[in-house]
Parts: C-alpha cells; sequence; structure tokens
C-alpha cells in the first residue's frame, strides 16, 4: 500500500530548501543602496563630473570627455574620444576596504591600465603600470588630477621606465567645460 503524503509537504519542502540555501550576494545588500557611499571620501573626485573639451598646453584641443556619477554616487564612468580617433572609458570608484581610490581604463586600441591611489593635497593621483607595447617591460605610470582656480581641470599623466626615479610627461591635458 502507498503511503500518500499530507498537502502541506510540498509547501513544507520548498521552505525547508530556501532555508537551505544562502541568497544571492546581489539579492541581500550589505547597506541600503543609495547609502552606500555617502562619505565624503566617495566624493573626492566629483570635481571631474562634467562635460569637457581637453586641449594640450598649447591649447590645441585633443579630445573630448564626459564624466558622469554612476550607481548612486558610487562611481565615475568616463568616455573619451580623442582627436586621432583613439576612444576610451574608465570606471573609477574609491574602495573603502583598502582605503584607496582605484581606476580601470580601456580603449579601442586594446589598452588596458589599472590604476590604484589616493586624493591628497587637493590632488587625485592614481598609479599603476603598463607596456607600452604587448611583451614589452611594464612602466609605471602616475596620472594626477587637479582642479584649478578658473574651473578647468589639470591632468598630468607621467610615465617612468627606471623605477620612478625619473618620469617623462605622456599627456598633459587642461579640461575646459562645454558650453551647452
Amino acid at each position: 500500500m502507498r503511503r500518500m503524503m499530507p498537502r502541506l509537504a510540498p509547501t513544507v519542502l520548498v521552505i525547508a530548501l530556501h532555508a537551505c540555501v544562502p541568497p544571492a550576494a546581489a539579492d541581500v545588500p550589505a547597506v541600503k543602496p543609495g547609502a552606500a557611499c555617502t562619505a565624503p571620501e566617495h566624493h573626492e573626485f566629483d570635481f571631474w563630473i562634467g562635460d569637457w573639451d581637453v586641449h594640450g598646453p598649447q591649447g590645441k584641443l585633443a579630445g573630448r570627455n564626459r564624466i558622469t556619477s554612476v550607481h548612486d554616487g558610487c562611481a565615475l564612468e568616463e568616455q573619451w574620444s580623442g582627436q586621432g580617433g583613439v576612444t576610451g572609458s574608465s570606471l573609477t570608484s574609491y574602495d573603502a576596504s583598502r582605503h584607496q581610490w582605484h581606476q580601470t581604463w580601456v580603449d579601442n586600441s586594446g589598452g588596458v591600465l589599472l590604476l590604484d591611489g589616493a586624493f591628497q593635497g587637493g590632488r587625485m593621483t592614481l598609479r599603476g603600470e603598463a607596456a607600452p607595447q604587448p611583451g614589452a617591460t611594464p612602466a609605471q605610470q602616475r596620472v594626477t588630477w587637479q582642479a584649478l582656480p578658473d574651473g578647468r581641470v589639470r591632468q598630468h599623466w607621467e610615465s617612468s621606465n627606471d623605477g620612478g626615479s625619473t618620469w617623462a610627461t605622456v599627456f598633459d591635458g587642461y579640461y575646459t567645460r562645454r558650453v551647452k
């Protein structure tokens, strides 16, 4: 004779299974969305937000850049287009667990640059390593952004092939807000 399960058994079984399986991290955020990035550190780089024309030190247009705040103020997203056809984007955020900033840059030449650093003395300085060509010895990279008194932002990118003893300028750009 076959034993009949009570009608509630499937429901009880489903509840028991859910109790045994931990919820996905995405389902249960550690901090309520929108409240995770309200500390002042998360907004040290907000001076870079905007639509910009970027010029070299001699005033020649180098490209255009749009920086937006994304993910409820937890990151900055960059969209770059250069005069020579180079396009790129980055995602920059403050990593509270490491007490530092991080940027991941990717461009249409296959370039990838990972940078970490801090905001100190009115400047955001991020550092990393990158090889000028595949297979080449990586060089140290240092990129600094600074808000200027006239409302512009200066980005100064330097590279060192000797462990940081000497630095050569890769890019020196001045961001001017675009007029809409």
